[in-house]
C-alpha cells in the first residue's frame, strides 16, 4: 500500500531540497529519518516535516507497521514564485524572485527493505588496462632501456669534450 504526504508552497528553492530528497529515496524509513535529522541543511527539516507526517499518516489511516516502511518515492517540484523587487540605483529596480516548491513523499511497505553494502566490505577496485604479469614486464624493459640510454649519453659527452679543445 502506497502512502503519500505532500507539503505545498514550501520556503525553498526546489533545486536545494532535491540534494536532500535524493539521499533518502529508497531507504528504509528509519534510515532516512536519521539522515534527515542529523542534515544541517534547511531543507532536511522541511523534508523531515514532510517524511513524519508521512509515517504518521500510515500509522493512523492505514495501520502499517513503521519498520517495514520504505521510502518509495521522494520529488521536489516547483512551486510559484513570489516576484519582489529591490531598488537600484537612479531610479531603477531589480528583481528578485523567492522561489517556493511542493515536497512530495511516497511510503510504501510492498519494496522489501535493502541496506546498502558499506565501502569496505565492498569489492576492490579492479585494476584498468592490462593484466598485471604484462605490466612488469612492459616496466623491467623500459627499465632496461633507461639504462641503456645513460652510457649512451655518457659517451657522447666523453667524446665531444676532445673536440672541444
Amino acid at each position: 500500500m502506497q502512502i503519500k504526504s505532500i507539503y505545498r508552497g514550501a520556503r525553498i528553492s526546489a533545486f536545494k531540497a532535491r540534494e536532500v530528497t535524493r539521499e533518502i529515496q529508497g531507504l528504509p524509513v528509519a534510515s532516512a529519518l536519521d539522515i534527515v535529522t542529523l542534515s544541517a541543511k534547511k531543507a532536511a527539516f522541511l523534508v523531515g516535516k514532510t517524511l513524519k507526517s508521512a509515517i504518521a499518516n500510515a500509522e493512523n489511516n492505514a495501520n502499517l507497521r513503521v519498520d517495514k516502511l520504505v521510502v518509495q518515492e521522494a520529488t521536489v517540484g516547483e512551486g510559484p514564485t513570489l516576484k519582489r523587487f529591490q531598488p537600484k540605483a537612479r531610479g531603477s529596480a531589480g528583481p528578485i524572485r523567492k522561489r517556493t516548491s511542493h515536497i512530495r513523499i511516497i511510503l510504501t511497505d510492498e519494496i522489501e527493505i535493502k541496506t546498502r553494502r558499506s565501502r569496505s566490505t565492498g569489492a576492490k577496485k579492479k585494476s584498468k588496462g592490462r593484466p598485471a604479469a604484462k605490466r612488469q614486464k612492459g616496466s623491467a624493459t623500459r627499465a632496461s632501456e633507461g639504462a641503456a640510454s645513460a652510457p649512451a649519453a655518457a659517451e657522447t659527452t666523453t667524446q665531444s669534450a676532445p673536440a672541444a679543445e
